[in-house]
Order: C-alpha cells, then structure tokens, then sequence
C-alpha cells in the first residue's frame, strides 16, 4: 500500500496541485487546459495504446477476450444505470442524464490510465491492453450511446429547430478519433502477424511520455478554472462512479473467473475518477456544468482513499498476496 501511494496517487497530486496553482495565478487558463488535452487524445495517448500494443502477441489478445466482453458489460451497463437513476429526477432533463452517465458512468482512462496503473502494475503490454479496452468502451461505445441520448433529448425539447441526425453519426465521429482507431488498428496488426521493428518504437515513445504527465497537470488547470459546488447529485454521481462501477467489476471478474491480474487492473481502472471528456462535452453544450464538475471534482478528492482501497478488497477476494 506504502508503494501505491507513493508511486501512484502522490504523483498525481503533486503534478494535478502544480496544474491548480498555474491556473489559479493565471499562468495558463481553462482554455489552455483544452489544448493540453487535445495533444493527450489526439497523439500522446494514442501513440502510448499503439506502441503498447503492436509489442503483443495474438496468444496475449486471446487470453484478453474475456476482460474485453466484462469491461463492456461491467462498464456500459453502470454507465446506463448512471442515466436511467438521474433521468428520474424531476430536476434532471434526458440531456442532464446522458451528461451525468458520460461523467459518473465513465471512467477517465485516456488521461490517469497509464498514470495510475503502470506504477502499479508495471510497464508491460497487459497494462497497455487494459488501458486500450477500457478506452475503445469508453470512446468508441461510451461517448456515441452518450451523444445520442442528449442529441434525442434536446430535439425534443426544441421540436423542430435541429435536423434529426442519424443515430450512427456519433459512432462514426467516435471511430474517427486517434484516440479510437489507433488501439484498433495495433490489434489488427497484431492479429495479422506483422513483426514490429524495434527501432521503430523510439519515435513512439518520445510523444507517449507526454501522456501521463500533461494530462493530469492539464486536469489540475481544469478544476483551476471552474465554480465548484458540491450539491447533493453530486454526492450521488461520485459514490456511483467511485463504489458502483469497481464494484460490478470485481464481482463480474470474480463470476467468470477473470485472471487475478487483469481483474485487479480493471478493477482500479473503473475506480478511476469520471471522465473529463463527460466534462468537455457539458461545456460544448452548456448542459449540466456546474453539477457534473462538482462530481468530477469529489470523485478526485475521493480516489486517493479508494484506489487502494479497491486494491486491498480486490486482493482479498482473488487470495492473491498483492
């Protein structure tokens, strides 16, 4: 526990405190944040998923075909709980709910993944493959099935005055992300058995290790630029993300008897703090700020206690000695 804390969870505060502190001297704003994140999603992320992966083998994809199926069960079915419990709320619009599922119901692997479980776990390529997996959920299946419930919500609370779109454009939009297409594209070449060349690697790397760092100081300039007021949906939205979602997990790995490994992985990456793209996509559409960035902000604070304490639970259900 001494070294998750201070290998894993240190870090990220230090790193996310120096973002808050430049943000809040106004050294950089939440506009900078923006750009920050856009060079994590759109190239050090990706290059770290892709690097990662070609170093695979088919044998090590195989054995993760079932972390892929439980990841997209455990993962979509707490993000469309999330939805259905805040769209019963009087208060709450469909297009609140679908923000409050993109938020609570998704964990924010594309910015602490790497983060948070290589000090962990190690830099190996099973770290890598859960990170991928995770993402491509999240990204790939998450963020469309998310879009399209707003989209639905808002046309109909403005008949008429947008054009119905199709329900597979936020799929495509999705897809054409590198931080989507770039872990699909490493499992097909693995797949197709093409050797990667070794030397090829380094022109990788050098980008991927911007990924961990930029993105968490980019998250501290966030919280930096934003009105926090915790409320109680907020409250409701971090036990959710942080209890509900490592929860279904661990109990999913458990039933179908995941690797202790590989589960112990997954289970801290759904005990990820929400998705800050959730929060990215509030602010596009002026939808449920205020409140989704409470619980972003709560979810924060709360991680330093859960993630080893998922650890801990995790451990003492597979009898492993972590």
């Amino acid at each position: 526990m001494e070294h998750i804390i201070l290998y894993a969870i240190v870090p990220i505060i230090v790193v996310m405190l120096a973002g808050y502190i430049s943000g809040k001297k106004g050294i950089f704003s939440g506009d900078d944040a923006k750009k920050f994140n856009k060079v994590v999603l759109d190239y050090a992320l990706p290059a770290a998923l892709f690097v990662s992966i070609v170093q695979s083998t088919r044998e090590m994809l195989a054995a993760d075909i079932k972390l892929s199926l439980i990841a997209l069960v455990g993962i979509m079915g707490c993000f469309m709980l999330v939805y259905y419990v805040f769209k019963l709320f009087k208060s709450n619009s469909g297009a609140d709910a679908a923000i409050s599922a993109l938020i609570s119901g998704s964990p924010t692997i594309g910015f602490l993944g790497f983060a948070v479980l290589e000090p962990i776990f190690g830099t190996t390529p099973a770290v890598a493959l859960v990170v991928a997996i995770v993402s491509i959920v999240v990204n790939a299946v998450g963020i469309p099935v998310g879009l399209s419930l707003m989209n639905a919500s808002l046309e109909k609370q403005q008949p008429g005055s947008t054009k119905k779109e199709s329900a597979w454009l936020p799929v495509l939009h999705a897809l054409e992300q590198p931080v989507a297409w770039a872990p699909i594209l490493a499992v097909v070449w693995v797949l197709a058995g093409i050797p990667w060349p070794h030397w090829a690697s380094p022109s990788f790397d050098l980008i991927k290790g911007a990924n961990a760092s930029m993105a968490v100081f980019s998250a501290g300039i966030t919280l930096s630029s934003i009105k926090v007021d915790i409320n109680w949906q907020a409250v409701l939205g971090s036990i959710m993300k942080m209890v509900m979602m490592p929860a279904v997990l661990l109990i999913l790995g458990l039933v179908f008897h995941m690797d202790p490994t590989n589960l112990k992985m997954l289970v801290v990456a759904g005990a990820l703090p929400p998705a800050f793209s959730g929060i990215i996509i509030a602010d596009e559409y002026n939808t449920y700020v205020a409140t989704g960035t409470s619980s972003l902000t709560l979810s924060v604070i709360l991680f330093i206690g859960f993630c080893p304490l998922w650890l801990w639970i995790t451990d003492l259900c597979v009898g492993g000695g972590f």
